[in-house]
């Protein structure tokens, strides 16, 4: 087996947790995952970092642990971006084609994805992805790679995501400051996509749906392309919050009632299945019917899943999503979700888990890591291993760079 020459590793830090995967390159470029580190962590709100202290120490450790299961050091990794900082768009831009005889040049592409992004967006956001949809050369729609080809006017159609520059800026310092540098930055939603969808999926039209945290973060593929993305301000925590609240639970209990016993439909809970639940003040703690569990549960699930269809109806993507939708994240664990999911939504709904990837089965068959296991997928697809220069911006601005490279060849 032929090793890369340097480890690849991702950096997910939720709302939760800090989670690190480590991974090298197989003889036929499939990524082997040979390291995970994973730790709680409180310094995240929303995606927006809020304790620096807390975010560092919980990274610190989760790198360690994550060096020590794969036996090698981490110089730089790749980093997920998330949180109701993101905000994205779909806009268009249009050039002359330059080439002799009107062949459509590599410097074509690059001048009409610039084109494409010349739009005015506040001072405190950046722009850090812009993502090819498709060209459009003399009016043939529907073209993903027009080098070669010859007219004499190119479009482009682009997914445009910003972001809050301070946040991202404050995140990668943190990642700095443990002692590893940024390779890249990449859509949370991007690369879980990336790691759960199927091939005939993505061709066909297929609905991400990532239930983290502290958001719910929505992608929509087709044609191998993002056409959408999002971020809903619900997600796992909203359950335990709702548990807490409505048993009188400490959140501590909460959690684990959740991850335990937790299902979001009544449909699929035995009448007799009961459960014991602590008090709060050190009370005697209850034995309450699971039925009561699910109560709670199944209107937050309904209202997370109906915020999707209407941000999906909103932007006018119902028509394509011929795949149905796929689940992913920590969120995607709770019984019966696929159920409510499907109900409504009006779609095929399945549980999405990493795929393509070797070793660790903890986290190829684990929702939670989609995210950190598409980073590493990212690394190993475009063979980067070269760390990004430490001023913020030359992350946000590498139009045709690695993220093109990867895009143009898998989305």
């Amino acid at each position: 087996m032929a090793k890369s020459v340097a480890p690849i590793a991702g950096i997910d830090i939720g709302t939760t947790k800090v989670t690190v995967v480590v991974g090298e390159i197989n003889g036929d470029a499939t990524p082997r995952l040979s390291g995970i580190g994973s730790v709680p962590c409180k310094g995240m709100r929303k995606g927006v970092l809020v304790n620096l202290e807390s975010v560092c120490k919980a990274l610190h450790t989760a790198v360690e642990e994550a060096e020590a299961m794969a036996g090698t050091e981490i110089g730089s990794a790749f980093m997920s971006i998330a949180g109701a900082h993101v905000r994205s768009f779909n806009c268009r831009g249009g050039v002359r084609v330059s080439g002799r005889d009107g062949e459509v040049i590599e410097d074509d592409i690059q001048r009409v994805l610039n084109a494409a992004q010349t739009i005015s967006i506040p001072q405190d956001r950046e722009i850090f992805h812009i993502l090819p949809q498709e060209y459009t050369l003399d009016g043939q729609r529907g073209i993903k790679q027009p080098i070669g080809m010859t007219g004499q006017r190119l479009l482009a159609n682009v997914h445009v995501v910003t972001g809050a520059a301070g946040t991202i800026q404050n995140i990668v310092a943190c990642v700095n400051r443990a002692g590893i540098e940024v390779a890249d930055v990449v859509l949370g939603q991007i690369a879980a996509a990336d790691a759960v969808l199927l091939p005939d999926e993505r061709e066909l039209g297929t609905l991400s749906i990532d239930i983290g945290g502290g958001t719910t973060d929505v992608a929509v593929v087709e044609k191998d392309m993002i056409w959408h993305t999002s971020v809903l301000p619900a997600g796992g925590d909203n359950f335990t919050n709702d548990i807490a609240v409505g048993l009188r639970t400490p959140i501590p209990d909460a959690e684990r009632i959740k991850l335990q016993y937790g299902c979001a439909s009544a449909d699929i809970v035995g009448t007799n299945e009961t459960l014991e639940v602590p008090s709060v003040g050190g009370r005697k703690g209850r034995v309450l019917s699971r039925h009561v569990l699910c109560e709670i549960l199944e209107p937050r699930a309904e209202e997370i899943f109906t915020l999707v269809a209407e941000d999906v109806k909103n932007g006018g993507f119902e028509q394509i999503l011929r795949s149905g939708a796929v689940l992913t994240g920590g969120g995607s664990l709770l019984d019966g979700i696929v159920e409510v999911a499907e109900k409504a939504l009006n779609m095929p709904v399945r549980r999405g888990v990493p795929e393509r990837l070797e070793g660790l089965v903890e986290v190829a068959g684990n929702p939670t890591y989609a995210t950190a296991a598409g980073l590493v997928s990212f690394g190993a697809r475009t063979g980067a291993r070269r760390p990004a220069q430490g001023h913020a911006a030359r992350l946000f601005n590498d139009v045709t760079g690695r993220l093109k490279h990867w895009l143009g060849t898998h989305f």
